[in-house]
């Protein structure tokens, strides 16, 4: 139940367990006659998982390097693990027509098939904060670290698209005024790049150690030995010291314990 001090609440959506609210907090209007427009964006999960609630506290932070090897012994694992219990069920139900299809803007179908959503954070009008997300229909790319020489082809025209499809829902905005970029660690694990306006402020969702630049990717891509890719080379980001991947993976090896 959400909270009755709240007003105007309106429903953005809902997919699987997660549910996303526009309201009012009721502050008085500088000009009595015109209506306060929304100036919370409320995410409701329920149920609620341990994970949430650890994912969403305050929190330390710890920068960690994560190695080809640790990737290969421990991260691959734990990512197959989130796959395997169904985490990514409602990433699935907006790529197979089943949620969520009045957020989808644009969709391509085929092997460079992908869709355009809006990021959660964005309120859906402002073009100088423009946040969209391209979500691609391939599930054998799982996160950056399977990215290898073979996909360079594929993430060329893929960059192109992207910027193409957001171009044309947004004609005032121009090729060159966007900027596209993959997080690692990502929040769910099917691939998918953020397509943002260069004037968005840089936040935390464009932080060093989270967001990594996508001509950058194809660049080092490009200068790796045939066969080669992102698994093969050392990535440096941080993780809030009650994520789990702190807590089982980076935690113990720190302390000299087997994860």
């Amino acid at each position: 139940m959400l909270a009755p001090s709240l007003e105007r609440v309106k429903n953005l959506g809902a997919n699987d367990i997660y549910s996303w609210f526009l309201a009012s907090s009721g502050r008085p209007s500088n000009n009595a006659s015109e209506q306060q427009p929304p100036d919370l964006k409320l995410n409701l999960i329920y149920p609620c998982t341990e994970k949430h609630i650890k994912k969403y506290s305050p929190q330390g932070l710890r920068v960690v390097t994560e190695t080809p090897e640790i990737y290969t012994k421990y991260m691959r694992p734990y990512i197959q693990k989130q796959r395997d219990e169904g985490r990514l069920n409602w990433v699935f139900n907006i790529i197979e027509g089943r949620a969520e299809q009045e957020d989808v803007m644009y969709r391509e179908h085929g092997e460079e098939g992908f869709l355009l959503a809006p990021d959660l954070n964005w309120d859906r009008k402002t073009l100088s904060t423009l946040h969209v997300l391209g979500i691609v229909e391939r599930r054998d790319i799982w996160s950056v670290r399977d990215l290898t020489t073979t996909h360079v082809l594929w993430l060329r025209h893929m960059r192109q698209k992207l910027l193409d499809a957001t171009v044309k829902l947004y004609p005032d905005i121009e090729s060159d005024q966007l900027k596209l970029y993959i997080h690692y660690q990502p929040t769910y694990y099917h691939f998918h790049i953020h397509i943002v306006h260069v004037g968005l402020e840089a936040g935390a969702t464009q932080a060093v150690g989270k967001a990594l630049g996508l001509d950058n990717i194809i660049a080092q891509l490009e200068e790796m030995v045939e066969g080669k890719g992102m698994r093969d080379v050392s990535l440096t980001y941080h993780l809030g010291e009650a994520n789990e991947l702190w807590t089982e993976i980076f935690q113990p090896l720190k302390e000299g314990r087997t994860p």
